[in-house]
């Protein structure tokens, strides 16, 4: 199977053993991130540090003046982290040591567009705004998106893309010292808490027949059996309608759903516009379109007819993957994605075993999640499992 590393630039920029040791793991290709969330992050083999703390969402190369002069939404320049064209930088050493690049895209996950621009967020049913999730409804925010992934997905050299958070992002943020998980919500609490409230949401509520205020306080009813534990909101979908109504709850997917899809047209049709013959794009994707998150919710059947394929998470289990791989579709990729950190919970010790699985159930690829957060011990691990593999 084709293996894939996930990497950020500051990993390899200024480490000159950095892009030899990954290809040494047996990956044949490095994700680089390109544009990347806030994070803070460890470099546990580094020659000049250990961590890493990137304050706010940002590209990772020269911003295109030209493409953003007189945009309110327009992309943040890294600081320190990654000046420069530290991505370009990094590209370049990973090529050289034999491997494919492809640009990793984080897109509708940016906490200081929030904050600077607070109306294109998500606004809850009780008003709250979620500054780590462009509402991907709005019409500047979706023109801001496409340009993005067009700027931060070709970049020179690369040969294909990875389109992050393509989707509704919702409640479920790992945020600085996060304390939101008081409540178990489950899937169907996370949806509901998930809903988008602002003006163009209310608007596209309306064009399917719903009340935004009334549905506005469906939700709000519908939870307040949750807030106090006398109501489990697991389940899926059903759990979902069973909590809302199945009207209200078909009405607010069918305009989600729609929304997303056509984001995801349009982004990936804009990539492909602008990259060379044989560029690759996929999408981190879920395969229950009322998913939020990292992973978008997608309908398998057409983001496998919109994209080249999808990279699906497989550290909690390689049931994700079922959906697409049904569809039956010659030539897309279906890669799964691993984490081999085992201090974040993955388990690199039964990589092998987990690709066996993921290759029984129609995985032709594998993405190895993270090449330069892990240990020297997870990454020996993650060598022999390559080997028993390739």
């Amino acid at each position: 199977m084709k293996a894939s590393a996930f990497v950020y630039p500051w990993d390899v920029v200024g480490d000159p053993e950095a892009a030899g040791r990954i290809a040494g793991l047996g990956v044949r290709q490095a994700t680089l991130a390109s544009a990347y969330h806030s994070t803070r992050a460890l470099t546990p083999r580094h020659p000049r540090h250990r961590v890493v703390t990137a304050s706010h969402a940002a590209v990772l190369y020269p911003v295109d003046g030209t493409r953003w002069d007189g945009r309110a939404l327009r992309p943040y320049e890294a600081g320190d982290w990654a000046p420069g064209d530290a991505y370009g930088t990094a590209a370049a050493a990973l090529a050289e040591a034999g491997l494919d690049v492809h640009t990793w895209v984080v897109l509708a996950h940016n906490s200081r567009l929030g904050a600077e621009h607070p109306d294109t967020s998500v606004v809850n049913a009780y008003g709250d705004r979620y500054g780590w999730a462009p509402c991907v409804a709005q019409a500047g925010t979706r023109e801001y998106l496409v340009d993005l992934a067009v700027e931060a997905a070709v970049r020179p050299g690369a040969r294909g893309t990875e389109l992050e958070s393509l989707g509704w992002y919702g409640l479920a943020h790992l945020h600085a010292h996060d304390k939101t998980g008081g409540v178990g919500l489950g899937d169907a609490g996370q949806y509901l808490m998930s809903l988008c409230f602002c003006p163009a949401c209310r608007d596209g509520y309306a064009g399917h027949g719903l009340d935004a205020g009334e549905a506005a306080a469906t939700v709000r009813e519908a939870l307040e059996p949750v807030w106090r534990g006398a109501v489990p909101s697991d389940g899926g979908w059903p759990a979902i309608e069973k909590l809302l109504g199945s009207e209200v709850a078909g009405a607010t997917r069918a305009w989600r759903d729609g929304v997303a899809r056509s984001l995801q047209e349009t982004t990936v049709t804009a990539v492909r516009a602008a990259a060379p013959d044989g560029f690759q794009v996929l999408l981190h994707a879920d395969p229950e379109s009322f998913h939020c998150g990292a992973n978008a919710g997608v309908d398998p059947a057409h983001i496998l007819s919109v994209a080249d394929g999808v990279v699906v998470p497989c550290t909690g289990g390689t049931e994700p993957l079922a959906p697409f791989a049904r569809q039956g579709r010659d030539g897309a990729v279906l890669a799964a994605n691993f984490t081999v950190v085992s201090g974040m919970g993955g388990s690199p010790d039964t990589l092998a075993d987990d690709a066996a699985r993921a290759a029984s159930l129609g995985a032709g690829e594998l993405r190895l999640y993270h090449a330069g957060l892990a240990s020297e011990g997870d990454l020996e691990a993650v060598r022999g499992a390559l080997r028993s593999v390739s």
